[in-house]
């Protein structure tokens, strides 16, 4: 199981422009960390090169288990999930088909997917395309991935943005269960998250 990321004197480049460098951070297993900063400050780039969807301009990203280093593909592949702004969902599949899918390929099972479903109160809206959802009932979508097929290190782009009080709640409780459960967080936010972590500003 995942452990550790270690992120090492990090530069990350967009365009022709540096947005950091010299970033070094340990997220640990039951921990969680928020990401604050200015908008385009590279919070949500940082989430990306971690997930290996971008490559750092400077500096290193590695991954360690119980038994010590862990190739990054490996990792990548098989200890973290994504939700980013974009939830990356199928507007044309029904909201139980798109869940069961990704569940699937990320190496979840069809009860893991119903156990989602209950605790991320999605069960009417299951018969529905994904495009009738509203902002709110697909990012609750795309987040029952992370409880059908579980991983260690979640990666969370302002997971609540779209959220509506009640649901904030609930996912609260998910994330503090996972933090409780050995799990890692690594959020993009402008609000706070709902749980105990710390803080790290990205900046020049």
């Amino acid at each position: 199981m995942l452990r550790v990321v270690r992120i090492k004197d990090l530069a990350l480049v967009r365009g022709e422009r540096r947005l950091f460098s010299g970033l070094t951070l340990d997220l640990n297993a039951g921990e969680a960390v928020a990401l604050i900063g200015r908008n385009g400050a590279g919070k949500t780039s940082l989430l990306r090169a971690v997930a290996g969807l971008l490559r750092p301009a400077e500096g290193a990203i590695g991954f360690e288990g119980e038994q010590g280093a862990l190739e990054a593909e490996a990792a990548r592949a098989d200890h973290l999930h994504m939700v980013g702004h974009l939830d990356g969902l199928k507007a044309a599949r029904t909201a139980w088909e798109e869940l069961v899918f990704q569940t699937l390929w990320t190496g979840g099972t069809e009860a893991g997917a119903r156990a989602a479903v209950a605790r991320l109160d999605l069960t009417r809206l299951l018969d529905l395309e994904v495009r009738r959802l509203s902002a709110g009932q697909r990012r609750r979508l795309a987040l029952a991935r992370l409880l059908a097929s579980p991983r260690a290190l979640w990666l969370l782009d302002e997971p609540m943005a779209p959220l509506d009080a009640a649901h904030r709640e609930i996912f609260g409780a998910v994330m503090a269960e996972h933090v409780a459960g050995g799990g890692m967080i690594l959020a993009a936010v402008h609000d706070p998250l709902p749980i105990a972590a710390r803080t790290v500003e990205i900046s020049r």
